[in-house]
């Protein structure tokens, strides 16, 4: 084959994953998903928009909050805007809106990377991790069905969060909006029991230094960036093995 016709090839493959993608968007349970998501995000960040102009304080803390969410983790956000003096009812929606964009959005992606309809490099390491934790844990999960997997979501255990539950649910084959629906209840749930918690915790170590929450942040961030070194060093050797 030539290098035209391979060319040629390479285009006509990519304009049918294209139409494929299109069509998937739109009819398939996922394209629903990514398709609120982006919505959701959308709203979400043009409210953040409106309030850096109006309160510039407020909204800085809550953006704050919202990126120390996406990067560490919902444990990590919480106690971010606990440390900021924020109360309950900015805290828990603020996370739950923002948990939910986080599952709408690249658990979709997830599938269409799947199936080949979408292939995002940046995205493709994240994908694999996800992947090789939600295999290792798929069998426990299916053995209990629905309840197991809002357990599994739930729980406040290593690499058990929303993104790994979605993929175990797509993996035991659950239809997209019962799996959507099940991990996000868990993950809500979740959400509440550590506002709770955290929220108390702050009021007992405040009252000892106003110095004492914020530390209380650091090592809380400590302790899930040296979890995650560890956890990731530790399958690479099994690998290596």
């Amino acid at each position: 084959m030539s290098e035209e016709q391979q060319k040629e090839s390479v285009e006509h493959l990519d304009l049918h994953q294209k139409s494929d993608l299109k069509k998937t968007l739109f009819t398939s349970g996922e394209g629903r998903c990514l398709l609120m998501g982006v919505g959701l995000a959308f709203v979400f960040t043009l409210w953040l928009g409106v309030k850096l102009l109006l309160v510039p304080e407020d909204s800085q803390v809550l953006i704050g909050m919202t990126a120390t969410q996406i990067i560490f983790g919902r444990a990590a956000g919480l106690a971010f805007g606990y440390s900021m003096g924020l109360e309950h009812t900015t805290v828990i929606p603020i996370c739950v809106l923002v948990e939910s964009i986080i599952v709408l959005i690249f658990y979709p992606l997830f599938v269409f990377s799947w199936r080949h309809l979408l292939v995002i490099k940046r995205l493709r390491n994240l994908f694999e991790r996800i992947r090789k934790a939600a295999e290792n844990r798929k069998d426990i999960v299916r053995s209990y069905g629905i309840a197991g997997l809002f357990v599994f979501v739930w729980l406040p255990f290593w690499m058990t969060g929303p993104l790994v539950g979605c993929v175990i649910g797509f993996m035991i084959g659950l239809r997209t909006w019962v799996n959507i629906g099940v991990v996000l209840s868990g993950t809500y749930v979740a959400i509440i029991g550590w506002a709770v918690f955290l929220r108390q915790f702050h009021e007992r170590v405040a009252s000892y230094s106003s110095y004492a929450t914020m530390g209380l942040l650091v090592l809380l961030l400590f302790i899930i960036i040296v979890g995650n070194l560890l956890y990731r060093t530790s399958h690479e050797n099994i690998n290596k093995d």
